[in-house]
């Protein structure tokens, strides 16, 4: 089954929770399509990731675009949802729709995310979902913000900060947003918003109560070399990588490859 939008809305009518992780070339997109994810998202993290930036704030939309392709000749199944990058979409709704218009064009992913619920970031979500691009939202930590969060903390601890959150997620989806990203919030408020909102929520970092929970796929695999409280690894890719690595070139100086 290919999934939409739509089906992402009747899995939360039903109660069943979806699957999202994020991914950022072919290989890695046909492997987790195959095993039956929900959601790809080509997430902004590939820039620390994939590409070694120290945060997502040096992506490029061009970089971003890349990725994008690579991934979305990789999914079948899975819907297919690419983060707008820094300062590819704040500027103006008219920059939010031309860079929106690239990544669905040229990459043909499905929807994409922007970060922040202020009022302007309402009003460029609104405008991209009235041309007919699906937009997904993403608030609590947002990670284009760190150096205004002064880090990668956690957000809604105090009761205005966690009012101004709740606030945020439904302008959103007052906005015609179809799911909303809640990243690293106390768990009580990360369902208070759940419980509010007619469209799905996808937690990182935001408890159990969530709709639907996402993660970096290299933390889930292990491969980062530093993770987030939140994370949680599946399995240790990065030691059995190094595992093999260090047999192959023992094999190699010894003469025992090839054989």
């Amino acid at each position: 089954m290919v999934v939409t939008i739509h089906q992402l809305r009747k899995w939360k009518q039903q109660g069943r929770p979806i699957s999202v992780l994020t991914t950022w070339d072919y290989a890695f997109a046909t492997i987790l399509d195959q095993a039956g994810i929900d959601v790809l998202l080509v997430g902004d993290s590939l820039a620390m990731v994939a590409l070694g930036y120290t945060t997502t704030l040096s992506l490029t939309l061009d970089e971003m675009l890349y990725h994008a392709q690579a991934v979305v000749r990789g999914a079948n199944q899975a819907l297919v949802v690419c983060d707008l990058p820094f300062l590819s979409y704040q500027e103006s709704p008219q920059q939010a729709l031309r860079s929106a218009g690239t990544l669905l064009q040229s990459a043909g992913v499905a929807a994409v995310k922007v970060e922040g619920g202020y009022p302007d970031m309402v009003a460029t979500v609104n405008y991209l979902v009235v041309r007919g691009i699906p937009v997904m939202g993403h608030v609590g930590l947002t990670p284009q913000s760190v150096h205004q969060h002064g880090g990668y903390h956690r957000q809604g601890t105090s009761d205005a900060e966690a009012e101004r959150i709740l606030q945020e997620a439904i302008a959103l989806e007052q906005a015609g947003a179809f799911a909303i990203v809640l990243e690293h919030i106390p768990p009580t408020l990360a369902s208070k918003i759940t419980q509010t909102l007619a469209i799905p929520t996808i937690g990182i970092g935001a408890g159990g109560d969530c709709d639907g929970q996402v993660l970096v796929t290299a933390d889930l695999l292990g491969l980062s070399d530093w993770q987030p409280p939140f994370a949680q690894p599946y399995t240790n890719l990065r030691q059995s990588i190094t595992a093999a690595v260090q047999h192959f070139c023992e094999d190699v100086r010894d003469h025992t490859f090839p054989q």
